[in-house]
């Protein structure tokens, strides 16, 4: 039997078609999978969704492990033995345990059959354990409400968290304080090359910066900084372009606020690869994504096409099947593209007729995309927009973000306070996974857009509702 020294976490269906990989997560812990679990897996493995593809992962893993255990008995625990693929700490001592015997006819409690079988398995499990050291661990809330009922302790699955507290996601940007140029005075180095001011020195203990950060002083006209390069303890710094005024306008549009012009700083860095725009309704992330894809496609001819594409989750009932060809299909979907267009497009001289002929050359540039066909692409000199990414998982996005070839960039737009889909937070959204693990690399930007542009009755419901 299992060591009482050890606690014993019982896994939930959602848990594995959630994250495959947890099985290794317990580390010196040990996992027990009820019957009902498997039966789960194999009902879920049909079909092409993520879920289905992560219920035939775990059956794998199952099966490698029974493999590779050999002679081992399936009643003395399997050693969960991690994959060569898998990146996992070196203590996972733990083993895995099946139900083995039948639940009891009186152990059971309550009527959904899924629900009630696995309860019944755990009570069953702490007759020959002690009940704190049997742990739940399940994302269903109400199959975790039933087990505190039972006096069965249950936890929600936190291991994929990108962070534990969403409020210390990278913001992208930080104020320095007023004593900033006096503190720097003693080793600061500037200079000016090709149009923009540099400024060299070493940084202190406390400026935990990192590349690409934007740097600000307090007041709407004072200076902002972008950190260029870090090496050790020194630290480069560059004024950033301001697009406030109208002759520094991108596609029409110019900054409104501070965030903004920095997101079109960004945007319009050919050093930047990869993009990430978090904001509420209205912060303007698809109309400055759109404003600088096009100046660069149209204009410049860094890029050869704007792809957009985002994640089709419905806010409200789905409306069924679309008729019509990829484009077609995604249209109502594009709303947000199409609403863009029409600011885009507002501002160019002609009337009616020039202006429809601009949207048809704007049409043939933009290219809008299904997220379902993309494994196996890859985009070369593409402008691409994901959007609504707050929907997506860090394995959805990881896989959009490999479809990029030579001279392609990224942009995610999304915001976490929007999320659709089941089972994904704030903090295990791909979006912030993406915000969290890039903000190193010397080739990506972020920003967090606090300051809602769209109107006043807009602002309002934001706040109010």
């Amino acid at each position: 039997m299992m060591s009482r020294s050890k606690r014993t976490y019982v896994l939930d269906t959602n848990v594995l078609m959630h994250d495959p990989t947890a099985l290794f997560k317990f580390e010196e812990h040990d996992v027990f999978l009820p019957m009902m679990v498997l039966e789960e897996l194999d009902a879920a493995k049909k079909g092409h969704s993520e879920a289905s593809r992560n219920a035939r992962q775990v059956s794998r893993f199952i099966n490698e492990l029974i493999e590779a255990n050999g002679e081992t008995r399936i009643e003395d625990g399997l050693h969960l033995r991690r994959p060569n693929d898998l990146q996992l700490r070196a203590n996972a001592s733990g083993k895995l345990y099946f139900q083995t015997v039948p639940v009891a006819p009186g152990q059971r409690f309550g009527t959904v059959i899924p629900d009630n079988q696995i309860l019944g398995s755990i009570l069953a499990l702490r007759e020959s354990h002690p009940p704190e050291s049997v742990i739940l661990v399940s994302k269903d809330i109400n199959l975790r409400i039933k087990a505190s009922i039972c006096n069965v302790l249950a936890e929600d699955y936190e291991n994929d968290r990108a962070l534990d507290d969403f409020s210390l996601l990278y913001t992208g940007s930080t104020q320095l304080s007023d004593e900033f140029w006096n503190q720097h005075e003693d080793d600061l180095r500037s200079w000016t090359e090709r149009g923009h001011t540099f400024y060299e020195f070493r940084r202190h203990p406390d400026e935990h910066w990192y590349a690409n950060q934007y740097l600000y002083f307090e007041g709407e006209d004072d200076l902002e900084l972008r950190v260029v390069k870090i090496e050790g303890d020194r630290v480069v710094l560059q004024i950033v372009d301001d697009y406030r005024h109208n002759q520094h306008a991108v596609w029409g549009v110019s900054a409104r606020n501070r965030e903004q012009n920095f997101a079109i700083n960004a945007l319009m860095d050919p050093d930047i690869d990869f993009v990430t725009l978090l904001g509420t309704a209205g912060t303007g992330k698809t109309l400055l994504a759109l404003a600088a894809g096009l100046a660069q496609t149209m204009d410049q001819q860094r890029y050869r096409e704007i792809i957009m594409t985002r994640a089709t989750v419905s806010v409200g009932e789905d409306i069924g099947f679309l008729p019509g060809t990829e484009e077609e299909k995604m249209t109502p979907w594009m709303g947000a593209l199409t609403d863009n267009l029409e600011v885009l497009t507002h501002t160019q001289e002609g009337g009616t007729w020039g202006r429809q002929a601009t949207n048809d050359l704007l049409a043939s540039r933009i290219k809008i995309r299904a997220m379902n066909f993309m494994r196996g692409r890859t985009f070369l000199n593409r402008w691409v927009i994901i959007d609504e990414a707050q929907n997506l998982t860090p394995k959805q996005l990881k896989t959009l973000l490999t479809r990029a070839g030579p001279g392609t960039k990224m942009i995610c737009l999304g915001n976490v306070e929007q999320i659709d889909t089941p089972y994904l937070t704030e903090t295990t959204s791909g979006l912030t996974y993406a915000v969290d693990r890039f903000k190193n690399w010397a080739h990506s930007a972020h920003i967090t857009l606090r300051r809602g542009e769209r109107s006043r009755l807009a602002d309002f419901a934001s706040e109010a509702l």
